[in-house]
């Protein structure tokens, strides 16, 4: 008995596109982002046989660019919980076609995270020190510990709506060479699309979106405490914990439109990727703006109203002292640029929202930098202030993190589809019911 070839949807033949044919492009893109890996793998080998010399770093400036990086990248995480978790428990169901870029950036984000700390550390060895020696009276492994457990649940948060689509792939890619074929088999579980077999995924999928928003949201708080914990100038404030989770939020969106964007234009999908994406997210990204504006303006104008001393002067060094310039590009980057792009619906479209998000990710950076370089040079504890400035090793190591991060990210998209089939299949059926019964409930009027 012959079998009947699977023929494939319009969606399926888009999705799965890139995952058949290589162009010359990603070879392009896919060299260019090593090239700066590389760069930057050679400048922290050379920072490990050399110290930490080799950075701005000093007393008593102990953090520089590298906890900036890690705020930075735990920050970026958050979009997988935003747009998937809280989108799905909330059942909007325009979500579907970019949970996965989102979640792919959350999970990817945390790995380039946890390996800022490493960097940080010095050497290398020196990761086994907090499970050989860590006290959990330390912020430090308060955090430790929640990243890891965020690590853990977001990789299963991005697996378990996979599993479909992988039994897709076993199925239908009898073109990918062998071990790609092996993996997909292995990775689906057996599964066969059976009625039980969904009703126990979507149990098990919304169980994790319900356990993952307070993890992330306790990640970032505790990110924060880190620096809240301490008595340096600025850091010690109850305002950290809830402006840290905006800041990610924030931050997690912008970059979600960056890749959903570009992935978009790539690979053609601009049928599923649309104007009500791009609008809503649009939208959501404007009132993450007005919140981050409003919690900038807590933090400054209770510590300059308050007079004190070691505060002022942090202060002062970040509105007309040496951070002046970064103060005002992260005022422009996170708050101008996206209301004067995305006030109007006009400006909520691929391009604007794409040159926002790029704005909004250069201004967060730079307020991280902000966070953490000026209160360590205008110490509390009666120490001369100090001067920081990042070094090439510093630079090059950060380069090559992003482009890591880039590097991951596509390479998972060319074995993985980037547009989940099932959900965007399973959106449309129910979309199909409620017009049929709209129609009825019409005639029968």
């Amino acid at each position: 008995m012959t079998s009947i070839p699977h023929r494939e949807s319009e969606l399926e033949r888009i999705v799965l596109s890139p995952l058949r044919r290589t162009s010359m492009q990603f070879y392009f893109v896919l060299a260019g982002l090593g090239l700066v890996c590389a760069f930057g793998v050679a400048a922290l080998v050379n920072q490990w046989f050399l110290g930490l010399g080799m950075t701005g770093l000093n007393r008593p400036v102990y953090w520089g660019v590298y906890i900036t990086n890690f705020v930075f990248f735990i920050g970026i995480s958050h979009a997988g919980t935003l747009i998937s978790a809280i989108l799905r428990v909330t059942q909007a169901e325009w979500r579907r076609p970019i949970t996965r870029i989102a979640e792919a950036i959350t999970f990817f984000a945390l790995i380039l995270g946890l390996l800022q700390i490493w960097i940080d550390m010095g050497r290398p060895e020196r990761i086994l020190f907090p499970f050989l020696f860590g006290r959990f009276q330390s912020p430090f492994l308060w955090d430790f510990t929640c990243v890891g457990v965020y690590l853990m649940s977001s990789m299963l948060y991005l697996y378990l709506p996979m599993i479909p689509d992988l039994a897709r792939l076993r199925d239908h890619m009898t073109d990918a060479p062998r071990w790609r074929r092996w993996l997909y088999t292995v990775m689906s579980l057996g599964w066969h699309g059976n009625a039980e077999q969904h009703r126990r995924l979507e149990v098990a999928i919304g169980i994790m979106a319900i356990v993952i928003i307070p993890v992330a949201v306790s990640v970032h708080t505790v990110v924060s405490w880190i620096f809240g914990m301490t008595m340096q100038p600025m850091w010690h404030s109850t305002i950290l914990g809830p402006y840290f989770v905006v800041g990610a939020i924030f931050s997690g969106i912008a970059m979600l439109f960056v890749f959903m964007t570009m992935l978009r234009r790539a690979w053609h999908f601009e049928k599923w990727i649309g104007e009500k994406q791009y609008n809503y997210l649009g939208i959501l990204l404007l009132v993450m703006s007005v919140f981050w504006g409003y919690f900038t303006l807590a933090e400054f104008l209770t510590t300059g109203y308050s007079t004190l001393t070691n505060e002022s002067a942090v202060l002062h060094a970040k509105l007309n002292g040496e951070y002046a310039p970064a103060f005002w590009i992260m005022v422009v980057g996170n708050l101008i640029i996206p209301f004067a792009i995305l006030f109007r619906r006009k400006g909520r479209t691929p391009l604007g929202t794409f040159l926002a998000s790029l704005s909004i990710l250069v201004g967060m950076w730079v307020e991280r930098f902000l966070i953490v370089a000026p209160s360590l040079t205008r110490p509390s504890l009666g120490l001369l202030p100090a001067t920081y400035s990042p070094s090439i090793t510093e630079i090059a190591i950060t380069a090559g993190s992003l482009a890591l991060f880039a590097l991951l990210f596509l390479i998972f998209f060319k074995l993985f589809p980037a547009i989940s089939v099932w959900e965007v299949e399973e959106g449309d059926a129910v979309e199909a019911i409620q017009q049929k019964a709209r129609e009825l409930a019409h005639a029968a009027d």
